[in-house]
């Protein structure tokens, strides 16, 4: 058995060809995993979802998602149309605005987005889109499930382990498993993510009457603070609210660490209480709409992140095992491009496979397919990122 860089042995490589009882592992039940699941799974591959997390509801990586046309093609070519009138039904109002404001709330920035048809989602809440993703997949995806290593075949296949204990195997591995990847660091060792330097702390306002400015209510706003801090809001307005799923104001304070004054090892120990009065304290003197929102959240729905961001890395040798989403572009949130990306991610290699399933090409020709486009067009979203936070960030 072999433990190499991940590509088949060369003995191999003209025998592997796609079959019916070909075998897609994936490591990573996030968005983009997900919507990879769904698109083979509806085909009828045999594939199985790996996911850390012990449940669907135990991840803290944000609150609301935009998707964005993009976004939206993905998730049409991944998704029965069912599964996509389920995410439709649970995901919040379509907003039509971008608004850029001072601190004082004086408006200097807006691109108006009207006109976006009902079936396109715009604002999806994280939690009820992954749930909605989940739809059919039944044990398709196994959670509490940590890939932590793999290994090659003498065979040319893939077997992965697991922190639990055990193993599995597939012909193809793909590493959707964030930014801290397990499988990226065994398969391109030399990938560099970087520290974007900047931090996030997020909360939430529940809903019950209407925001003003008006213009908090018709999408996202940013309140800038100069070149160490600014503030996001982004409302979600279910489409179908439930007892379990009630509207709310996303509350983002993105800010350097020199800004909060408060070293890593203190930031990411502190309770959500204290995260928020620090929040409520950075924007002290701001509009008192603002300082109004941060005294009515809820408390208890702070919690900070950091903002990683991946070095473009060269083209590699493809292999039984690759890689989508965060594990191999990981981006800032603001372009708003991660989701989507992940998601064009998903429905490229899809399609890939699904080509080797009818016999147009191997199993290794789908994914240097894959590859040569995925590679590309993730770092072009990471670049895109880049430049809107030193847009956002100007002084």
């Amino acid at each position: 058995m072999e433990t190499g860089t991940g590509v088949w042995p060369v003995k191999n490589q003209e025998e592997i060809e796609m079959s019916k009882d070909t075998r897609i592992l994936i490591a990573g039940g996030g968005v983009g995993g997900l919507a990879l699941a769904q698109a083979l799974h509806h085909a009828g591959v045999d594939v199985t979802v790996f996911e850390q997390d012990p449940t669907p509801r135990t991840r803290n990586q944000g609150y609301r998602i935009h998707i964005d046309p993009n976004g939206n093609a993905a998730l049409a070519e991944c998704v029965t149309p069912e599964v996509l009138d389920v995410l439709r039904r649970t995901s919040g109002r379509n907003g039509d605005l971008v608004t850029t404001f001072t601190t004082g709330l004086q408006r200097v920035f807006a691109q108006d987005f009207a006109g976006i048809p009902d079936s396109q989602l715009t604002a999806v809440d994280r939690n009820a889109f992954r749930q909605g993703l989940l739809t059919g997949l039944g044990e398709a995806v196994r959670f509490g499930r940590t890939v932590s290593n793999y290994q090659l075949t003498d065979s040319g296949r893939v077997r992965v382990e697991f922190t639990e204990g055990g193993s599995d195997e597939g012909d193809l591995l793909v590493g959707a498993d964030g930014v801290g990847s397990v499988i990226r660091r065994q398969l391109l060792p030399d990938a560099v993510v970087n520290d974007f330097g900047l931090r996030c702390i997020y909360g939430r306002l529940p809903l019950t009457g209407v925001l003003s400015p008006e213009e908090f209510e018709r999408g996202l706003c940013w309140v800038s603070g100069g070149s160490t801090c600014g503030v996001g809001f982004g409302t979600v307005r279910f489409r179908t609210p439930t007892a379990e799923r009630t509207d709310y104001l996303m509350v983002t304070l993105i800010a350097t660490p020199q800004r909060l004054g408060v070293a890593d090892e203190t930031l990411f120990h502190m309770s959500s209480e204290q995260l928020w009065k620090l929040s409520a304290d950075v924007v002290a003197d701001w509009h008192p709409a603002i300082r109004d929102i941060y005294a009515r959240s809820d408390i208890d729905s702070f919690f900070p992140i950091t903002f990683p961001i991946s070095d473009p890395v060269p083209a590699w040798e493809p292999g039984p095992i690759t890689l989508l989403g965060d594990s191999v572009h990981a981006m800032p949130p603001t372009a708003g491009a991660g989701a989507n990306t992940a998601l064009a991610d998903a429905a490229t290699l899809a399609r890939e496979i699904l080509s080797a399933t009818r016999g147009d090409q191997s199993l290794a020709d789908a994914v240097a397919a894959y590859q040569a486009i995925m590679l590309p067009r993730g770092f072009d979203a990471v670049d895109k990122s880049r430049q809107m936070a030193a847009q956002m960030f100007a002084d």
